[in-house]
């Protein structure tokens, strides 16, 4: 029985010693699809134009948003100001991609009560994002659809949509970014 108790605890020397000699696994890194965030990296000048729709009226939206990597590079962080329909705006969103579920995320928080409760999904196609999101407002569920088009290296179009009762999209929003710097993808 000693000799057994003997060998077990040398087995168990070895598998521990084996474990403290190995080396840890490399430190992941961000993949294709992160560094194609990259292109938000910067400060953009935004304008455009509300559509009349349950949420707020219409009128011209225009602002400054500037997106910056969050440590480590897997995720952008967003802020932007500006004026629309209803008054100054400031917005937080952070844009990100995840490798779980292979779509691009978008979550964002506004000084208004439509805030996201979840972050919107979305995939990547010839240089176009669309985000589909799914919130609760007044009560009512929500279906709404966020197309951000790349036009050139320094520009994008946005289109913000809401899904009607009858399971038609109607466009709320439309508007452009044009970049304001040629701000690197740095402080990564």
């Amino acid at each position: 029985m000693n000799a057994l108790r003997v060998v077990f605890v040398l087995i168990t020397a070895l598998a521990c010693a084996g474990l403290a000699l190995a080396e840890p696994p490399p430190a992941a890194k961000p993949g294709p699809e992160h560094e194609r965030l990259g292109f938000f990296v910067g400060t953009w000048k935004m304008e455009g134009d509300v559509r009349d729709n349950p949420f707020m009226p219409a009128g011209k939206f225009k602002g400054t948003e500037t997106c910056k990597w969050f440590e480590g590079g897997f995720a952008l962080v967003c802020k932007s100001e500006g004026e629309g329909p209803t008054g100054p705006t400031k917005s937080l969103a952070i844009m990100g991609y995840s490798t779980e579920e292979k779509v691009y995320t978008y979550y964002v928080v506004e000084n208004s009560p439509m805030t996201m409760t979840k972050a919107a999904r979305g995939t990547l196609q010839d240089g176009t994002f669309v985000y589909d999101d799914e919130s609760t407002f007044g009560g009512k569920t929500v279906r709404s659809r966020y197309t951000i088009a790349k036009l050139s290296p320094d520009s994008y179009s946005i289109k913000g949509e809401v899904m009607g009762p009858d399971g038609s999209w109607t466009t709320m929003m439309e508007g452009t970014s044009k970049k304001k710097d040629k701000e690197k993808e740095k402080d990564r």
